[in-house]
């Protein structure tokens, strides 16, 4: 399966580390995705010794979720999975018709994701200040997907240059605010806009909302893709499970997506097929508004407009003053071309 070209907006099941390190529980989160409509499932790939020191504190929304314990690494040890279950999901999710996605955050992981032949990187808000990590995953020549969160136009300008630099040029920004959630006062969805005019490249929405309505907004304003945590069940202890939908959750944010693209329609404006058959029913016709006899001049107080519409329309009015009638039209009756001379 390939993630370019989009067709229509791209939907990421973010799994993350969801399956709090069980593969049981990743493989089920596989099928979820695959259920809800999601067009691929993303998974985070690291070895926690390689990405965080042993003292490093957790995050605060992290320990909200989490426990006392304060240890980050502790915390990312228990949510590992390694690199033969990751093959193992990427052959599920295969068998299931669904993309397989992950975010490496070291160069190991890099090179496992590689072997295991995804088609695109998923760059995580953390990592775009991290140049050297992001230079390697572009030398792997595959579309990155970059995610912008925690960071200014200069910042992200860096990383994109360093990833075309590389030859890569299948690029997609994701908008994104790393809170866990983030208020909809903060969440500033016309940068969408602000990315895709800058950079010239599609931009997408890493949603870290509550609920679905900002990936509908998101959608308006011309995302292509979307990307929202998703978990089985909200009540699981670990990091991201508070901020993520559920499997029906997920599945209304996914039709919500594509009702909003279908209502979003072409731009071009013209009456549908339903509008031509309504026409003749709700439009109006200029009608006799008295018998008019025939060779009579008709002048404007002889004439009225009315439904239907299958008539000549108001607007030739004055092609119709002042013409005489060749036959007699009765009142309430439509006049037509026919019947003037």
């Amino acid at each position: 399966m390939s993630l370019l070209p989009l067709k229509r907006v791209f939907i990421i099941a973010e799994a993350g580390v969801n399956h709090n390190g069980s593969f049981r529980i990743a493989k089920e989160m596989i099928d979820a995705a695959k259920l809800a409509g999601a067009d691929a499932v993303k998974f985070q790939t690291f070895k926690a010794e390689n990405i965080v020191t042993f003292n490093a504190k957790k995050a605060a929304y992290q320990a909200d979720n989490t426990g006392k314990d304060p240890s980050q690494y502790k915390m990312l040890k228990r949510l590992e999975l390694g690199s033969e279950e990751f093959k193992r999901l990427a052959a599920y999710a295969r068998k299931r018709k669904i993309l397989f996605l992950a975010s490496p955050f070291d160069k190991e992981s890099v090179d496992l994701l590689d072997r295991i032949g995804v088609c695109a990187f998923k760059i995580a808000s953390g990592e775009i200040t991290n140049l050297p990590l992001i230079k390697y995953i572009a030398q792997k020549r595959k579309t990155i997907i970059l995610s912008t969160g925690m960071s200014d136009l200069k910042e992200i300008k860096a990383a994109v240059d360093i990833i075309r630099a590389q030859g890569v040029k299948n690029i997609i920004l994701l908008h994104c605010v790393s809170e866990y959630p983030v208020r909809f006062k903060d969440v500033n969805l016309k940068s969408i806009q602000t990315l895709r005019k800058n950079f010239r490249l599609p931009v997408g929405f890493s949603d870290h909302t509550s609920g679905i309505a900002a990936a509908a907004i998101a959608t308006v304003l011309g995302a292509s893709v979307i990307e929202k945590h998703f978990t089985l069940n909200r009540r699981m202890k670990g990091p991201d499970h508070k901020v993520s939908l559920e499997p029906d959750e997920f599945k209304n944010m996914v039709l919500l997506v594509r009702q909003t693209e279908k209502a979003l329609g072409s731009g071009f404006k013209k009456a549908t097929k339903a509008e031509e058959r309504i026409k003749k029913d709700v439009r109006k016709s200029i009608v006799a508004k008295i018998d008019i006899p025939k060779g009579v001049k008709i002048s404007d107080d002889m004439v009225d407009i009315k439904r239907p519409g299958i008539g000549i329309v108001p607007r030739y009015l004055n092609r119709v003053l002042g013409k005489a009638a060749k036959r007699r039209i009765r009142k309430d009756s439509l006049i037509r071309f026919k019947d003037l001379k």
